[in-house]
């Protein structure tokens, strides 16, 4: 059996998906404003966590070597969590990062903080 693996379309990035995906044009813009603002506030949740996890580091004057070693990641992982490479992370595994550290994550649902 051959497996078929010729790209047929490549979707050129910053591209609403939705419109190329078929849609009619005025809900592909109303799908695409959603999944942008979904990104974005996934993203900026991340950066939030990243913070707290990066001003531990700084508060308590820790090499990275060091942090990693408390927080059970590898050196490379605090830089990316310093960096706010925040797609190279789930807001799971921050939040457990925060928890290995004292520093228990709270949701709040419905409001602005």
């Amino acid at each position: 059996m051959k497996i078929d693996t010729k790209i047929r379309h490549v979707t050129k990035p910053g591209v609403n998906l939705f419109l190329e995906l078929g849609f009619a044009p005025a809900e592909a813009r109303r799908l695409h404003a959603a999944s942008r603002k979904q990104i974005n506030d996934t993203q900026l949740l991340k950066r939030q966590l990243m913070t707290e996890l990066t001003d531990w580091i700084t508060e308590h004057r820790l090499k990275q070597a060091e942090a990693a070693a408390i927080l059970m990641v590898s050196r490379p992982r605090v830089s990316d969590v310093v960096n706010y490479k925040t797609a190279k992370f789930t807001i799971d595994t921050l939040v457990e990062m925060l928890s290995r550290v004292g520093k228990p994550v709270k949701l709040a649902v419905g409001r602005e903080l």
